[in-house]
């Protein structure tokens, strides 16, 4: 088993619970994720989502933003064997949580 930590975030000035765990392997990572679900529409709306993932040690991994200031996109590129395992890992982390605060999903 592992520990989940519970968190408050500000994003763009709505509170957002997070959940963070870490992610052991022979690299580690730490993940966060987090929404305030579903508010009726675009983002004017009030809807946020956050996630982050962040190498603790050994991770060889690389991110590319996308855009003016990255407001176009990002690329996530990692090298390894454990680097495979644990950010499939971390992504099903974030789906579950995501899943589990936003409480309907459209598929």
């Amino acid at each position: 088993m592992y520990e989940i930590k519970e968190n408050t975030r500000k994003i763009d000035g709505m509170d957002v619970t997070t959940y963070t765990r870490e992610i052991y392997s022979a690299n580690v990572l730490s993940v966060e994720a987090g929404t305030n679900g579903f508010q009726g529409g675009d983002s004017g709306h009030g809807s946020r989502t956050y996630f982050r993932i962040t190498d603790c040690g050994s991770t060889d991994i690389r991110v590319k933003a996308h855009g003016f200031d990255g407001d176009e996109g990002l690329e996530v590129t990692l090298g390894g064997d454990c680097e495979l395992e644990t950010i499939i890992r971390a992504l099903k982390f974030i789906t579950k949580v995501l899943e589990d605060q936003a409480k309907e999903v459209y598929d």
